[in-house]
């Protein structure tokens, strides 16, 4: 797969980049030079290969998934101007 000029500009403009001629230009070479190594990578055999999280071996450090309340309530509301029982205070908007 390549990149052409029309196709680094519309990326561009999605982006919110402003690129002239000559950046487009380098930018075509520079992406179509990534995807060009993306390529490469697909064609490696990888059957069998674990994934790694680390390039040293180790194991995962899980917390246990237990649902709780935080018990953190009032420490959350503690810097609040105005609350009651653990919540916000907001003045009343009517319009």
């Amino acid at each position: 797969m390549s990149v052409d000029l029309k196709t680094v500009k519309r990326v561009a403009h999605l982006a919110r980049i402003a690129l002239n001629e000559e950046e487009a230009q380098r930018m075509m070479g520079e992406l179509n030079g990534i995807l060009g190594f993306v390529e490469q990578l697909s064609e490696v055999d990888v059957t069998g290969v674990e994934p790694m999280t680390s390039v040293t071996p180790m194991a995962m450090k899980k917390r246990s998934d237990v649902v709780n309340d935080g018990d953190k309530a009032e420490d959350i509301v503690a810097n609040a101007p105005e609350t009651d029982r653990n919540f916000f205070l907001v003045p009343k908007v009517v319009e």
